[in-house]
């Protein structure tokens, strides 16, 4: 077999000759294998001699499915003589294909990109160093007070102040007409919530019980209602009552009744270490992600559109699992948000192309430094995964046989030591 390659970019047309004696077997395999899947009344199944299939089927039929079987051979082993990775199906051009000649055939194909590297040795990113301040930790306590907080109705003539609850009565409007859930009556609104039309709740502040007003609103341009998204619209409200959160004293006693803890100090001490240290591992992931970003930046490559529509396609397959884990579907989220399935795949778009891309180039690392994966490396992962999802090694194994994805976890593994050399390697 003889194979020449043009590449521009990431296309490629691979020209592909094979000599006439794998036509022939072509075509003895074709016979073979139209023979063992029909029945012809008085031959038993595969026993059929191929005049006869041809006399049933005709000549053409035999002579696509030799084509088939003699250009698939060809092609898998042109790419493994070029070590070539295609990324979607090849489409072939032209074609000389008969029974006792050679087969010319050109296929065309779009081929992984091989990006060019740049720097990624010795790299620097400034990291951001977070203290977790007094004030952070005490608003954390305040959400453990917030629990057994109790509503009381403001004094009289109480303003209304963010954090406060108006208790109003609504009627909305757009373009004069009302709509569907635009109307309520003793709706408990607490002001600065932000569960409302941005703008909404800021224009209840300073009034008081009895006050009625006009609040003039425009609907997000990606409200999940699309008829109402980007419309102005106007409320009539009118504030029957002001109430207020009054939270329980902070104490040892109230600590111990509502916490795993002893005591107020003991309290803070423990929120302020977990946030901390939840802080540390952000700004940790952060540092990584920079450095490895600043990596992809600094390599040369273009990515062909297929993948990034391939990507795309797998984080929208990601996210219906992730909704039927919730007991919801991607109707009832179109739905809900509004959105077509044109607008979530474009949503998806940015971050499919930030994948692609960083996992072309840690390839690429790991390719130019060599990098294997053994055993070892492969049952650590299969180790965290299964104590990861509180399941067994064997669970993890079968499903990772059952769907064939082994693959895709030593893709995983290769990348992620690839990605060490970046991270060990910064300043």
């Amino acid at each position: 077999m003889n194979v020449t390659v043009e590449r521009v970019e990431n296309n490629a047309a691979l020209k592909i000759t094979a000599p006439a004696a794998d036509v022939n077997a072509a075509f003895k395999q074709a016979v073979a294998k139209i023979a063992n899947s029909v029945n012809i009344p008085g031959f038993r199944k595969g026993k059929a001699p191929r005049m006869i299939i041809e006399m049933h089927y005709g000549k053409d039929t035999i002579k696509a499915e030799a084509f088939e079987i003699a250009a698939n051979k060809a092609y898998t082993e042109a790419l493994e003589a070029e070590k070539l990775q295609p990324v979607a199906d090849p489409k072939v051009t032209d074609t000389v294909f008969e029974e006792g000649k050679d087969m010319e055939i050109t296929v065309e194909v779009i081929l992984k990109p091989e990006p060019v590297l740049g720097e990624y040795k010795g790299l620097h990113v400034d990291k951001e160093e977070v203290v977790i301040s007094d004030e952070q930790v005490e608003e954390q306590v305040k959400e453990l007070l917030n629990r057994n907080a109790k509503m009381v109705v403001a004094e009289e003539g109480a303003v209304i102040e963010k954090g406060d609850f108006a208790i109003i009565d609504f009627a909305g409007t757009v373009d004069g007409e009302p709509f569907s859930g635009g109307e309520g009556k003793g709706y408990p609104l607490e002001v600065g919530s932000e569960t409302f039309i941005p703008g909404f709740e800021d224009q209840l502040v300073g009034l008081s019980k009895g006050d009625s007003t006009d609040v003039e609103v425009t609907f997000p341009e990606d409200y999940f209602a699309a008829e109402l998204a980007g419309k102005q619209a106007n409320f009539k409200v009118n504030v029957q009552d002001v109430k207020r959160k009054v939270l329980p004293e902070l104490n040892d006693e109230y600590v111990a009744a509502n916490s795993e803890f002893k005591t107020v100090e003991e309290l803070r001490a423990s929120y302020k270490e977990r946030m901390q240290a939840s802080a540390d591992q952000n700004s940790k992931n952060a540092y990584e992600r920079a450095l490895i970003d600043l990596a992809v930046a600094n390599a040369k490559f273009e990515v062909p559109e297929i993948m990034i529509e391939d990507r795309v396609t797998q984080m929208i397959d990601e996210m219906k699992m992730s909704l039927e884990s919730r007991k919801m579907n991607m109707d009832l989220y179109m739905k809900y948000t509004g959105l077509s399935m044109e607008q979530i795949r474009e949503n998806q778009k940015e971050a499919a192309v930030e994948n692609v891309k960083t996992d072309l180039v840690l390839d690429a690392i790991a390719k130019a430094e060599n990098i294997q994966v053994d055993m070892a490396d492969v049952d650590a992962e299969i180790a965290a995964i299964s104590s990861q999802h509180g399941a067994s090694v064997d669970e993890v194994k079968k499903i990772i046989r059952d769907n064939g994805s082994m693959g895709l976890l030593l893709a995983n593994i290769l990348r992620r030591k690839a990605a060490h050399v970046i991270l060990d390697s910064a300043k």
